[in-house]
């Protein structure tokens, strides 16, 4: 699994998801945008995470996360997610190169 460079910033966060509320992208095919690093975040329950090749590639990677733990999906990388118990909740936190215009359009949202 990827992780996020040192000169990159949190510039955005989603709200907790449940099963309730979880919008159904999460769940099917997506990507994280280009300069993008995703970082999925198991508050409680178990999540699993499914890496693609590509758009309509085949699965390369099936992570479990579990509560407390993390995983990072990087920028452009097709993946999705599945509940695998019915408490999961999971908040995902976005980064982007501090410098960058993806960090300076988002700077009023951020929390400093």
């Amino acid at each position: 699994m990827s992780s996020i460079p040192n000169d990159f910033v949190n510039y955005k966060s989603t709200p907790v998801y449940t099963a309730d509320n979880i919008p159904k992208m999460f769940l099917h095919l997506h990507n994280t945008r280009s300069g993008v690093y995703g970082k999925i975040n198991v508050i409680s329950g178990q999540l699993k995470f499914y890496g693609f090749t590509e758009r309509r590639g085949n699965i390369e990677q099936e992570i479990v996360i579990k509560q407390d733990e993390s995983a990072i999906s990087p920028p452009e990388y097709w993946h999705k997610v599945e509940f695998m118990t019915d408490d999961t909740s999971f908040r995902v936190d976005f980064y982007a190169q501090q410098d960058s215009d993806i960090v300076s359009e988002n700077r009023s949202e951020r929390n400093n």
